[in-house]
């Protein structure tokens, strides 16, 4: 299948990348490496992603380059219209571009890739390269060019965009995902030159006061911890805007949360435009949020990281999820 994946690109003439909505590292990673993939290969090649990425990661290549739908809507239309190659990557349902990009996704006639780890892939593709094992798309998209054989079209270019979309999909190598080949990829990248304390740095080690601010308001002003092991934090939208709230100010502080001593799991909440949106995190596979989030919150995702969203207010959000989060928490 991987050899298929390589030929359709050195095929195609047009293509077109697309990942979910709220992109995180890891779809913003394996998007711009395969888009610098696709670049080496004389390729004609656009990433479309349905709404903005986060601004800290702005620094990776090619980043300036991605169209916004929420943005540009009837360019991202064409693009995804008139190419002959469409990739999906780090998602397994075209809903997860959102209802209109999802739309025009299916009623595209370009042949179809998807490129992804999560769980329970939805037939939406002509060839769906699916592992839900592997702790992030851009360790798959690695594996496509190891097993095509064509790891000459590995440069720093594409590599640091991998590590970073491994880095961050696995929690800094830290889930039960990583594995030894994991580390073996790793290692690879390092050795062309990929410069892994960059990327953290640029990551994790730069902050605006304000976030910080926001993040200390959070943790000791809206933290809270039900019988010793579970945790939550919200944020209404007023109490961002008190801190001039930038889209990726509060990536991470569900994993703090659930790094509280004895929390099975942990939730966020932060309030967006007529909804709720959520982030779910969880210790040990028998704790399964992605079930959570799939059966009362209109998401889903990984056992140990889901997200969803909730039609109504923080309160009645909340007050669902005391309700129902036991059902899913191992009781041994």
């Amino acid at each position: 299948m991987e050899e298929e994946i390589l030929r359709r690109i050195e095929q195609a003439s047009d293509i077109t990348i697309t990942a979910h909505r709220s992109p995180d590292g890891d779809s913003v990673g394996s998007s711009l490496a395969l888009y610098h993939i696709c670049k080496k290969l004389g390729k004609n090649v656009t990433v479309c992603f349905p709404d903005e990425i986060p601004y800290f990661l702005m620094w990776v290549k090619g980043a300036k380059d991605i169209l916004i739908f929420d943005n540009e809507p009837e360019k991202v239309r064409e693009k995804l219209l008139s190419c002959d190659l469409l990739f999906a990557l780090d998602y397994n349902g075209s809903a997860r571009m959102g209802t209109e990009m999802g739309a025009i996704f299916d009623a595209s006639s370009a042949f179809k890739i998807m490129i992804d780890h999560h769980t329970h892939p939805e037939q939406f593709v002509d060839i769906s390269y699916s592992f839900p094992e592997v702790g992030s798309t851009s360790q798959l998209l690695f594996q496509v060019l190891k097993n095509a054989d064509r790891l000459d079209l590995l440069t720093v270019e594409t590599g640091t965009p991998i590590y970073l979309g491994i880095m961050t999909d696995t929690g800094s190598f830290r889930f039960p995902s990583v594995t030894a080949e994991t580390h073996r990829i790793l290692a690879t990248l390092l050795e062309i030159g990929v410069k892994h304390y960059e990327i953290h740095d640029n990551v994790y080690d730069t902050n605006t006061v304000d976030r910080l601010k926001l993040r200390g308001f959070a943790l000791s002003e809206k933290l809270e911890v039900i019988n010793n092991e579970v945790a939550i934090i919200s944020l209404t939208k007023d109490e961002l805007n008190d801190f001039h709230y930038k889209k990726g100010d509060t990536e991470g502080l569900v994993n703090v949360a659930l790094s509280v001593e004895g929390m099975k799991v942990a939730a966020f909440f932060n309030e967006a435009d007529n909804y709720i949106k959520i982030s779910f995190r969880s210790k040990g596979t028998r704790n399964k949020v992605n079930l959570l989030s799939q059966n009362y919150f209109n998401g889903g995702g990984h056992i140990n990281a889901a997200g969803g969203r909730y039609e109504g207010t923080m309160e009645s959000a909340i007050t669902l999820f005391k309700e129902k989060v036991y059902e899913f928490l191992d009781k041994e």
